[in-house]
């Protein structure tokens, strides 16, 4: 029988879950609250429901890659937090932190001179083209200001610590709500209504004054500064191969995402639209519950520096029952409330159709969606980032894929598109389940 010395406490376990869970939350707010006001606009609301759920989209999927960096950061310096080393890793997070400004840049300078191109590619035309492209160009300039943050963040969990992040990413959510409405509907007389754009520009306001906040935090309560050292820091080439698998393993990750946009919006103006709905609201859900894997991201880190395994598969077994529930109870609040939440983002009755149809199916994969981001947020602390590239090409190539093509030529529709989101997941579940069990009794 387990100790209770034995077992980290569920309030152990929240005092980094629930942070985290705000924290991450924050970017999908972002583009849920868009989507939200924009689907209520008097004008063309249904195209420009569906242009920000492609950009959302895409932007999410972006962020989720480039987040991978954070991951890395996260893990190095949590392994060295445990073993009381942190001093080791000085110099190697302001090293990160310019390489990630450096790898934004990539990303914004191509797709803002090459967005109208980029979104053709989603077979967006017409005024669902223009105003994505109007959207997004804005939007973009926010790159740098995330990644920023997201790296500084990666090192607040790496000394166990979810509340900084929290504060600043509720801080930047609520300035957001704020903003969003005023510009895009305008005051009368004072601020005149920009739309799609006004959207795009309070969204970039949030991102600028959570990255100003993430710098106080970092200066204030952190060893680390902005010194990176006079030579490359030995720890560097492990957090870039780490990075790169990681990216690797979301890049796959992300071509599930452009598939299943790409294949809706050629459906129809009301399939675009009812699935940037479906979507969004699944990432919502999975940057909810990926708090919980964020807190076992940083528990595995410093209880692999402790080489505490006994721990590392209890907290496994407490944390999957924990973050299960959880999910339980979000389904029983969305089939509570079914009809009123897709009322939440448009008002058009061929849109909710098509939503009201397919939503049960997200609220379905939500257990087996949670185990999935569990497992993974132990493997990213433990620095696996070669078995969790391999899992996901799997899933999306061998799994997503195929169950895709098999379900458009079949005519499912938007249904096979979630079919095929399903089946991904349950490959991405599963085997990761199994390889940490086999694992950790090996070492124990």
């Amino acid at each position: 029988m387990n100790s209770i010395s034995d077992r980290i406490t569920f309030k152990q376990i929240n005092q980094l879950a629930i942070p985290a869970i705000f924290s991450g939350i924050a970017e999908s707010l972002i583009t849920l609250t868009d989507i939200a006001m924009i689907g209520h606009v008097p004008d063309n609301s249904v195209e420009a429901l569906a242009a920000a759920g492609l950009v959302g989209s895409f932007l999410s999927g972006i962020i989720w890659i480039v987040a991978q960096t954070k991951t890395s950061i996260s893990s190095l310096v949590s392994q060295n937090f445990g073993a009381n080393k942190l001093n080791e890793v000085k110099y190697l997070v302001p090293q990160a932190l310019y390489f990630n400004v450096f790898l934004s840049l990539l990303i914004l300078i191509p797709t803002y001179f090459f967005a109208e191109q980029l979104f053709k590619l989603y077979n967006a035309k017409d005024l669902v083209l223009d105003f994505s492209v109007d959207y997004y160009k804005i939007r973009a300039f926010g790159f740098p200001l995330t990644l920023i943050s997201l790296t500084i963040f990666g090192s607040f969990r790496g000394i166990q610590n979810t509340i900084w992040a929290m504060k600043c990413s509720l801080t930047a959510a609520f300035i957001h709500v704020f903003l969003d409405y005023i510009l895009i509907f305008g005051i009368d007389n004072f601020i005149p209504a920009y739309h799609i754009k006004g959207a795009a520009y309070a969204s970039l306001i949030a991102q600028l004054i959570m990255v100003i906040m993430a710098f106080y935090y970092y200066f204030t309560k952190t060893p680390f500064r902005l010194n990176p050292g006079k030579s490359i820091h030995p720890y560097f080439k492990k957090y870039v191969y780490l990075s790169f698998n990681f990216i690797l393993r979301t890049a796959s990750l992300n071509i599930a995402f452009f598939l299943a946009n790409s294949y809706a919006t050629g459906y129809g103006k009301n399939y675009i639209a009812a699935q940037s709905i479906l979507m969004n609201i699944w990432l919502f859900f999975s940057f909810f519950i990926d708090g919980y894997a964020g807190a076992g991201n940083a528990m595995a880190g410093r209880l692999l520096g402790e080489k505490n395994y006994p721990k590392l598969w209890i907290l496994s077994k407490d944390i999957s029952k924990y973050s299960v529930l959880i999910s339980i109870i979000l389904i029983v609040i969305c089939f509570t409330f079914y009809t009123q939440i897709g009322e939440l983002f448009n008002k058009n009755s061929q849109v909710l159709t098509i939503f009201n149809s397919v939503f049960w199916m997200i609220l379905l994969m939500q257990p087996i969606n949670t185990l999935a981001y569990i497992f993974d947020g132990f493997f990213k602390g433990m620095g696996d980032a070669k078995l969790l590239r391999n899992n996901l090409i799997i899933a999306t190539f061998c799994g997503f894929l195929p169950t895709l093509i098999i379900s458009d030529y079949v005519g499912l529709n938007i249904y096979g598109i979630w079919l095929a989101f399903g089946i991904w997941m349950l490959i991405r579940s599963f085997p990761l389940m199994y390889i940490f069990r086999k694992r950790i009794l090996q070492n124990s």
